[in-house]
């Protein structure tokens, strides 16, 4: 568990740790970068660096924690990951359902597996469970179709980083959108009017949108402005806790 400064977060639990380059979204991935120094201090979960770890007394925190959360489930893995076994990922949902004080946050690259799993019954859906897929450029579309698939009550996209346009995308099913801008050493530009389309996209189909960050070498100067403004609109918290 860890406070996380993730604008669309509070805090992130990592039941798993590790991953490996799936798309072009992965190219500078933050979760690899941060790994290694964790593992230079020495933590014991990142001691193998960026390899896929499975931790099962992580599953014991959630029912430690006294406030409800908002909390982003494995900030520094993939849950669908296919090395993560269903049985694994069935303990995930069940300490989830068994914690509906919490909202939990779930994003994934593999769409395929995450729709292969719900259509076989595998995953029980509450309320509290959200749940997201990667999407970086429209050669990674189809994760939207997957993703509305499934029995997740709540569906969201990131589009983070954002490295190309979105044109056109349909957005029927889905609750959430975020977009931001790729950032560290060597960031890929992302177009303002590419963010500026996915806003009107979200607007006209009733959809709350989230403006996470511009990015760049210096994120913190960048800021997360869009037009003059912030926009940090979110599903509603209020009947779903």
């Amino acid at each position: 568990m860890a406070q996380s400064s993730i604008e669309w977060t509070e805090m992130t639990w990592n039941p798993t740790t590790g991953c490996n380059k799936l798309s072009a979204g992965c190219k500078f991935c933050y979760a690899e970068v941060m790994s290694r120094r964790l593992q230079a201090m020495g933590v014991e979960k990142y001691k193998d660096n960026f390899k896929l770890r499975i931790h099962e007394k992580e599953l014991e925190l959630p029912y430690t924690w006294k406030k409800p959360k908002v909390v982003f489930v494995n900030s520094m893995s993939d849950l669908f990951h296919k090395d993560v076994p269903i049985a694994f990922i069935q303990k995930v949902f069940k300490v989830m359902k068994e914690n509906p004080q919490h909202v939990f946050q779930v994003l994934t690259k593999r769409a395929d597996v995450l729709r292969y799993y719900d259509s076989e019954g595998w995953l029980e859906w509450t309320h509290n469970i959200w749940m997201g897929v990667s999407v970086e450029d429209k050669r990674v579309m189809r994760r939207v179709d997957l993703l509305r698939g499934t029995g997740a009550r709540v569906k969201f996209l990131s589009c983070e980083p954002l490295i190309g346009p979105l044109p056109d995308m349909d957005l029927t099913g889905i609750d959430w959108v975020i977009v931001g801008g790729e950032s560290g050493r060597k960031p890929r530009r992302m177009d303002p009017d590419w963010v500026l389309d996915i806003k009107d996209q979200c607007e006209r189909a009733d959809v709350a949108f989230f403006f996470k960050q511009w990015g760049g070498t210096n994120k913190k100067a960048a800021g997360r402005e869009l037009e003059g403004r912030t926009y940090d609109e979110m599903p509603e918290l209020a009947h779903m806790i």
